[in-house]
């Protein structure tokens, strides 16, 4: 697992140019909205976004700026977990994701401290990562994953339920998104 691999397998997911009518992110370019592409400093019409753009801005705003990447040092699966639910998300929620899940499976405390869900990745999120894992041995890294998987798939349906527009989206954010 590495990064080059995550973004090409995330821009095949995403696809080419959308403009879809109840997507509140308008239109988008290999999954790139244009509010990020703007803040990114592109300028020019969506359809013609490069893709080297794309992959800066992926590998800048959803590996590098969230720490993502020390993450794989430690659970390769898991950072890929967090990139993926990061892009679709947003880093913030996908961080506060494994943060909630390393909470409940700290056995109240006592195989280390709770951590406060602020959804950014730091030292005391990688040091708590880094006990579990010690602790719990390989099949950890697949537990942790299938928690954080859980707590994306309800807010998927969540999504689908506060707003009816969102259920145009909800199967293919379960089938591409989920396990």
């Amino acid at each position: 697992m590495n990064i080059d691999n995550l973004i090409d397998e995330v821009i095949a997911r995403e696809g080419g140019y959308c403009d879809h009518p109840a997507d509140r992110g308008g239109p988008t370019k290999f999954g790139i909205t244009q509010a990020v592409a703007r803040a990114e400093s592109y300028g020019g019409d969506m359809r013609d976004l490069p893709r080297s753009t794309a992959v800066r801005i992926y590998r800048a705003l959803y590996w590098d700026r969230p720490a993502f990447a020390f993450v794989a040092e430690i659970a390769p699966f898991v950072a890929a977990e967090l990139f993926d639910t990061g892009v679709n998300m947003g880093p913030g929620v996908a961080a506060g994701f494994l943060q909630r899940t390393l909470n409940a499976l700290n056995r109240n405390g006592r195989d280390y401290a709770d951590l406060s869900i602020d959804q950014k990745v730091g030292a005391r999120t990688l040091a708590a990562l880094t006990a579990f894992l010690k602790l719990r041995g390989p099949r950890g890294e697949t537990v942790l994953l299938k928690a954080m998987e859980a707590l994306q798939g309800e807010r998927y349906i969540d999504l689908a339920e506060r707003r009816p527009a969102n259920e145009a989206f909800l199967y293919g954010w379960l089938a591409n998104r989920i396990g």
